[in-house]
Formats: structure tokens, C-alpha cells, sequence
């Protein structure tokens, strides 16, 4: 009997229609030269034959009733892969436009929990001699780090004849040896190691807490319906910024970020005086390659400086006082401290009437997840784009995630349809952002 971690079970609790808990990925493909029409059509016939699952692909929440559900998984011994695996075709003219729409719909319907808790979705169509593949996993099963380091695992950084399914069993790594004593007395620190952050974060005028940001109309009850974008840039153009600055890549990310929501709520009259506060996912230490080894540090954005420069400094200042703070803890500790600032205030906003009443424990979500910096290929195919489509929760209705591949840093936006209808317009800031600091 594999129990669900009490993390992992609060994403399956709080999922609803409105809401659905999962995190996935878009992978654009180029088709190798002189590849046969129907290929595919070839490459989906072939991944229904394989047959043998990795454990996360086998597992569902046991049945019957939600509670049950919610405590442990089971394994599927008996997983029907042409419910998983599907082949879609774009409609034309097949454009990245008509790419990002199929996505967002298919990331707005909630996995079947009858079911293993993920799906594969080939996609053919797309204009110039490309494919794409938008997969999904529940985040009860993986967190970003995690699914990241999955899918790069039926990559390679070579062609091959033979293109890996990415539900293929993996090596497991060795898990750390019990330390019970150890563990107790690290658990007994947990909370006033939490209290401590929040004693050391009212005394720090750079640090953020919980509920101290200002509601937005980012901060909206959420729909079901999505909207997605995504856009590449240069990691060499974000890393010249960073040298110049005396900031770190992920510093400069934040920037573009705080810029683009500035640009944004500023062009609808919805920028509030106050500085939004963004949650930045934090990977911890693992000892195994499931569920999720994951916490959250909250980050003022200082959106209420109109100096891009300036900007970057207090948002630096920022990072760092979350950094301080977090030093030198355990992997427990840090997600107590993530779970009571960040993680456990979200999970409020699913209480009724909440998010009316109360200021929101942030205003965005914004991670930055570490990929693989060669060109990999699947089988023969080259992968030329890797996107990340996370989602948004209740009372956050736009999620910014973005990924290191190769030469380029990824951006995948994704949010509620009805509370950002102009999704695409903040890629155009986020460009901005960034040249406002060249």
C-alpha cells in the first residue's frame, strides 16, 4: 500500500471543474528529412506496443469515495494506453496559433480518476514540417522538477531509430537511509523554525508574507476555460542582463515578469499602488523520483517602481531576503515554512467566500524550472521548443513558468480565460520588460 503524502493529497481535495490540478508540457518537434507523410501516425501506432509502465503511470487514487481517495494510491495492473495516447490533428492553416488553442482546451478538462492520472497527446499539422506533443500528469503524482527530469528521460542528445515512451520504466535512485531520531527532532523544529521566518520577515522591509499583497484582478474566482502562450528568448540576452546588474538569471526572469504585469494591468487601469508579491516554487532535496519535493518563497515584484533598473535591484533584494531566511534548513523545515506562507494560505481560497473577503497570500505564481541545456532529440525527430503549461488555482488566475532548453529560455503562460482574455498581449511585455533593461 503506497500512501499519499498530506502535500500531494491537498491537490487532489481541492480539485474541482473550475480547477483542475494538473501541470504538463507543449514540445514542438521538426520532422527529419524525408519523413513519410504518415509518420506520425507511424510513431503513435508504435507507442501503443509499449506496453510496460513506470509506477507514476500505473497509479490512480484508490477507490471508492474521495476519502479513500485522497489517503492512498493504487495500481493499475491493466492501463488501456489508447485512452492515454491519442494522435489529434490541428485544423489549417496549422499555425502556432491554432497549436496554443488546442492546448489550452486540452488542459482545461480534468483527468478521469478512474484512471491512471495522465495523458499523451500527439499532435500533426503544424505548419512547417514540425509535430508537437502536449502531455499532462495530476500534480499529486509530480512536480515541475520532477516531470521535467521524466520527460527529458525519453530524450536523447543524439537521433536515434527508436523514440522512448515517456511512460517507460526508469532506473529509481537509491533512497536515503531511514534516520528516525534524526527525523523526530527535525519534525519538532518544524514550526518554530516557520515562526522564526515570519518573525525575521516583519523585521525586513525587502521580505514578503502571506496575505500582504493587493488584490488584483488577477485575483478573480477562476473558470474552468484556459488560455495559453508561450514564447522563446535568448538565454545569452537574459544572461548579459544579469551580468550587468550583478543578478541572477532568475532575478532577471522576475523582472521581465514585473515589467510585463506592469505594462499590463497598467494599459487596463488595474495596476494597484501597492507592489504585487509573486510565489517562487523552490525544488528541495529528494531522496526518490515520485510526488513532489517542492516549497514556495514569496517575492515582492516592487510593480509599483517605475525605474526597470531599479526594479531589478529591489526584486534581487527581495530573493535574497527569502534566501536568508531559508538557509541552512532542512528539507522538512523548508516545506513547513512553504506550506503555512505560501502552499497552505492558497488552499484557503478553495473555502467559500474567501477570496472576497480576504487579500490574496500572493498575486502570481511564477517558476523556473531548470531543463537541459543541449539540443535533445526524440528517436529521429529534433525537439526545437519545450513549454511549459502549469496551471492556474483559485484566486491566482495566471501561472508564469518557464524552462532553460538548450540556447533559448521557454515561456508557458497559462491562465483563466475569463479573468485575462488578453493573454497573448503579455508576451509583447515581457519583451519589453526585458529590453527595458538592456
Amino acid at each position: 500500500m503506497t500512501f499519499i503524502t498530506p502535500s500531494d493529497a491537498m491537490f487532489l481535495a481541492s480539485e474541482t471543474r473550475e480547477h483542475p490540478m494538473h501541470v504538463g508540457g507543449l514540445h514542438v518537434f521538426r520532422l527529419p528529412d524525408g519523413a513519410a507523410p504518415d509518420y506520425v501516425h507511424d510513431l503513435y501506432q508504435r507507442l501503443l506496443e509499449s506496453t510496460e509502465l513506470a509506477t507514476m503511470y500505473r497509479r490512480k487514487p484508490a477507490w471508492p469515495g474521495p476519502l479513500a481517495g485522497a489517503l492512498r494510491w493504487a495500481d493499475d495492473d491493466d492501463v488501456d494506453l489508447d485512452y492515454h495516447v491519442r494522435l489529434s490533428a490541428l485544423p489549417r492553416p496549422g499555425r502556432v496559433r491554432e497549436l496554443l488553442a488546442l492546448v489550452a482546451r486540452l488542459h482545461g478538462t480534468l483527468l478521469d480518476r478512474h484512471r491512471p492520472l495522465w495523458e499523451f497527446h500527439l499532435i500533426e499539422g503544424l505548419d512547417d514540417n514540425r509535430f508537437a506533443v502536449y502531455g499532462k500528469v495530476h500534480h499529486a503524482l509530480t512536480d515541475g522538477v520532477n516531470a521535467v527530469r521524466n520527460t527529458a528521460a525519453m530524450l536523447s542528445d543524439q537521433p536515434t531509430s527508436t523514440p522512448r515512451p515517456l511512460w517507460g520504466p526508469r532506473p529509481r535512485p537509491a533512497r536515503d537511509p531511514a534516520r528516525p531520531r534524526g527525523f523526530v527532532k527535525d519534525l519538532a523544529g518544524a514550526l518554530p523554525a516557520a515562526a522564526q521566518v515570519v518573525a525575521k520577515g516583519l523585521r525586513t522591509p525587502d521580505a514578503a508574507l502571506p496575505f500582504t499583497a493587493p488584490k488584483t484582478v488577477l485575483n478573480r474566482p477562476l473558470t474552468g476555460a484556459r488560455r495559453f502562450a508561450a514564447q522563446s528568448w535568448p538565454m545569452a540576452a537574459i544572461s548579459a542582463v544579469a551580468e550587468r546588474h550583478g543578478a541572477t538569471i532568475n532575478d532577471v526572469v522576475l523582472a521581465m515578469c514585473s515589467g510585463a504585469l506592469r505594462e499590463y494591468l497598467s494599459s487596463t487601469a488595474d495596476l494597484p499602488e501597492k507592489s504585487l508579491v509573486a510565489a517562487v516554487p523552490v525544488a528541495l532535496p529528494r531522496t526518490d523520483g515520485d510526488g513532489n519535493a517542492v516549497t514556495m518563497v514569496l517575492c515582492r515584484l516592487a510593480t509599483d517602481v517605475a525605474d526597470p533598473v531599479e526594479r531589478l535591484h529591489r526584486i534581487r533584494a527581495s530573493m535574497l531576503a527569502a534566501k536568508e531566511v531559508m538557509r541552512g534548513r532542512s528539507a522538512l523545515h523548508l516545506s513547513t515554512i512553504g506550506m503555512l506562507t505560501a502552499i497552505g494560505p492558497t488552499g484557503l481560497a478553495a473555502v467559500p467566500g474567501f477570496t472576497s473577503i480576504a487579500a490574496p497570500p500572493y498575486n502570481v505564481v511564477i517558476s523556473n524550472v531548470p531543463g537541459p541545456r543541449t539540443r535533445l532529440f526524440w528517436g529521429d525527430a529534433m525537439m526545437e521548443g519545450w513549454y511549459p503549461v502549469s496551471m492556474p488555482v483559485e484566486g491566482q488566475a495566471l501561472n508564469i513558468t518557464v524552462l532553460s532548453y538548450a540556447e533559448n529560455i521557454e515561456f508557458g503562460l497559462i491562465a483563466c480565460r475569463r479573468n485575462v482574455p488578453h493573454l497573448q498581449r503579455i508576451l509583447g511585455c515581457l519583451d519589453t520588460g526585458l529590453a527595458a533593461l538592456g
